[in-house]
């Protein structure tokens, strides 16, 4: 095992802070203890918010330039996480400059740059230097333990999933243009929050084979231009300018996966719902959900029950759930766990698996940047069929 690794991250937006705090925390959690973890750099080129990020997080300075990072003799690890037109470029020099990436989602803001993106990180395994994605949701001890449901019979087989991924970070007016609204159809909701669902949808019911019904909506047809720089989903000053919004704010499509079928619904425009990722899946033998707003419990109906108590009963996620035991300081059930919590253990997987601590004494590994065009090739069926007027379209 190595001594010490040292870390980086490139972009101090929302999910940069989110990154750069789960790398503080990774170390705190679950056992083999990981090697020394040294918070060497923020990088973003907006130097008032990547100094401010560095100080906040301890990391020991902010760099400007991305090829600083690439260049530089004590970073060994790096999480790429600014918009997704920039992350074909910046990983790919990075990984030339032998540093081990973890990128966030979806992998690109096209297919053609995300599979140069897995070329290049195939190579760069030859040499031993590892490049994953972060689909984050994958350690949700909630998810995982229905997962173990489906496994063991519990549900009995799959007959129907429901998903929906409603936030309202885009619902009013004056929220301002930036690249989260202009690229091309599939890359709005649908490539922001429904390259989560769709992924944890295909962990649960199996891999995807068919879309259809596809439906996107640009509720919002134009946003105003912010008179200072675009944080995240910060909203601030605005101009009496405005851009056009050139992706959707809603989408909606239904699928056939391996197990069983299922529908799925993603907006940006949904007012009072500013997380809302909530799934269902319904089998033979009973059903299970699980939401975002309240991750440490899951919901299981069984049909063994008695009929005049037959119905939901809600579960409190604890040490005998998923990678809940050793997970935070206080593991008991009812203390609650939530999504900054999911990137902590994102970066623990990802840690390990740099540190050399075997896959079967970590957390579920990170995946793989093929995983990550599989993910875009999915969203892009979808985008195939809304454009087509909701007709059927094969996933590779």
């Amino acid at each position: 095992m190595t001594t010490s690794i040292g870390v980086a991250v490139i972009g101090a937006g929302m999910a940069g802070k989110a990154h750069a705090a789960a790398y503080r925390a990774a170390s705190t959690l679950y056992s083999p203890v990981l090697p020394e973890i040294r918070l060497v750099a923020i990088g973003d080129v907006f130097a008032p918010l990547g100094r401010e990020t560095a100080q906040r997080f301890g990391f020991e300075r902010h760099v400007a330039d991305w090829r600083d990072i690439a260049a530089a003799d004590d970073i060994d690890v790096v999480s790429v996480v600014v918009a997704n037109a920039l992350h074909r470029e910046i990983v790919a020099g990075l990984l030339a400059a032998g540093k081990h990436v973890l990128c966030e989602k979806p992998l690109s803001d096209t297919i053609e740059d995300a599979r140069a993106m897995a070329d290049a990180a195939r190579d760069a395994a030859a040499t031993g230097t590892i490049a994953r994605i972060g689909f984050s949701y994958l350690r949700a001890p909630g998810i995982a333990f229905i997962r173990q449901l489906i496994d063991d019979g519990r549900l009995g087989d799959s007959l129907h999933f429901s998903g929906r991924y409603w936030t309202d970070y885009g619902c009013r007016t004056d929220a301002p243009i930036s690249w989260r609204y202009q690229g091309p159809a599939g890359s709005g909701a649908l490539g922001d929050v429904g390259s989560h669902l769709s992924y944890v949808a295909e962990y649960l019911c199996g891999p995807v084979e068919e879309v259809a019904g596809g439906r996107f909506h640009t509720s919002i047809a134009e946003r105003p231009k912010p008179l200072g720089r675009v944080v995240g989903h910060s909203h601030g000053n605005v101009s009496g300018e405005s851009e056009p919004v050139t992706n959707e704010d809603y989408a909606s499509f239904n699928a056939r996966f391996a197990d069983c079928v299922g529908t799925i619904e993603v907006s940006r425009v949904a007012a009072g719902h500013p997380n809302g990722l909530h799934l269902e899946i319904f089998g033979s033998r009973g059903a299970a959900r699980w939401s975002q707003t309240n991750p440490g419990q899951v919901e299981v109906m069984l049909h063994d029950e008695q009929a005049d108590i037959a119905g939901f009963r809600t579960v409190a996620l604890g040490p005998a759930h998923p990678h809940y035991a050793g997970g935070w300081a206080m593991d008991a059930p009812g203390v609650g766990i939530g999504q900054n919590d999911l990137f902590v253990h994102q970066a623990r997987a990802f840690l390990e698996e740099v540190a050399g601590i075997p896959a079967t004494e970590s957390l579920p590994r990170c995946k793989s940047f093929d995983d990550g065009v599989h993910n875009m090739e999915f969203l892009a069926a979808v985008a195939e069929s809304a454009a087509h007027g909701g007709g059927t379209v094969t996933v590779r």
